[in-house]
């Protein structure tokens, strides 16, 4: 089994069964007399953000693509292992690989460990973020021949150039689809005094969110929020090209990374990725025209996988199933 435990979605790949599990990564505490019990996790718990009564926490337990309330963590972690398994039990001891960002500490990947352990898992191996998004994107890690992913995912962006089953040269940013939710959410607020919700700024990402300015104003949405002047519900429109300009600094911060990437990449690794490109996976590769951003700030093909939601799950099952990979997976 192989857990892609991100910031916003966690993903489970089942040997032999593909991923049987995509569902948000948040969780619905309820406290009784004192005593706190899981209520739902996942759709069911999402849907309950913002919008709990006193005695309910919806919860997201990773931020920044790390573990922020480990007793949390291993209870939605619990919860979906038995879903994934269709409620049988974790019987036959799996083995499972986490996905860790490339970036995180020993103390960050210990506490991932530990909470896949204590759900249940007899075996917990780790494989970097940026090495099963490529695997998963059918990038040839195996050969000698350099390869650049950027996985952008709801807390942090991993950038890599991979080569000979190993990562040449990674780094990490700290900025990904929860950053951009922010700016939008910001950006209303200080234009149009209106206070909008997580839920709502998620959506406008979704429907409208482009990184890079069209021509016009392009598409235009309702949002509906909090007038912060009369504190009355209030409603407006919006359009695509403000925001474009509202995600120009993370976008920017996106860009910087890759560059960064690029400056520190060997030279004839750097020959190799002139031909394949980079290759964009996550659910951050999925915003309008970051591609075409990417191709004009670095000179370079961009691409986005096919299915990059997934890739990243879909990369550490095979590097568990394929002997091709040996070596990617590490205990610590």
């Amino acid at each position: 089994m192989a857990i892609d435990l991100g910031t916003v979605n966690t993903v489970i790949y089942v040997r032999d069964r593909g991923i049987v599990l995509n569902e948000p990564s948040v969780i619905a505490i309820e406290t009784q007399q004192g005593t706190r019990r899981v209520k739902v996790v996942g759709n069911e718990a999402k849907l309950m953000m913002g919008k709990t009564p006193a005695n309910i926490q919806a919860i997201r337990p990773l931020r920044d693509g790390v573990i922020a309330d480990i007793e949390v963590a291993e209870q939605m972690i619990k919860h979906f292992i038995d879903k994934a398994l269709n409620g049988s039990r974790f019987g036959r001891r799996h083995e499972v690989v986490v996905c860790v960002p490339s970036g995180s500490t020993m103390v960050e990947r210990r506490a991932l460990r530990d909470a896949a352990s204590n759900a249940g898992a007899a075996r917990v191996q780790l494989i970097e973020e940026p090495m099963a998004a490529a695997i998963g994107a059918e990038l040839p890690v195996t050969e000698p021949r350099g390869a650049m992913v950027v996985d952008i995912g709801g807390g942090t962006t991993e950038v890599a150039v991979l080569s000979l089953r190993g990562v040449a040269y990674s780094n990490s940013a700290r900025v990904g689809g929860d950053r951009l939710d922010e700016a939008i959410a910001s950006h209303i607020r200080r234009s149009h005094n209106l206070m909008i919700g997580e839920a709502t700024s998620e959506r406008v990402k979704c429907e409208i969110g482009a990184a890079t300015v069209p021509d016009g104003e392009g598409r235009r949405m309702i949002v509906k929020g909090r007038d912060l002047v009369n504190g009355r519900p209030a409603e407006m429109t919006i359009s695509e090209t403000e925001i474009a300009e509202a995600l120009a600094e993370p976008v920017g911060q996106i860009k910087m990374a890759v560059m960064t990437a690029l400056e520190q990449t060997a030279p004839e690794l750097s020959a190799d990725i002139i031909e394949e490109g980079i290759t964009l996976t996550g659910g951050g590769a999925l915003l309008r025209r970051l591609d075409e951003a990417l191709m004009d700030a670095t000179g370079l093909p961009v691409k986005v996988a096919d299915s990059p939601l997934i890739c990243v799950a879909t990369g550490a099952g095979r590097a568990l199933e394929d002997s091709a990979y040996e070596g990617v997976l590490t205990q610590s």
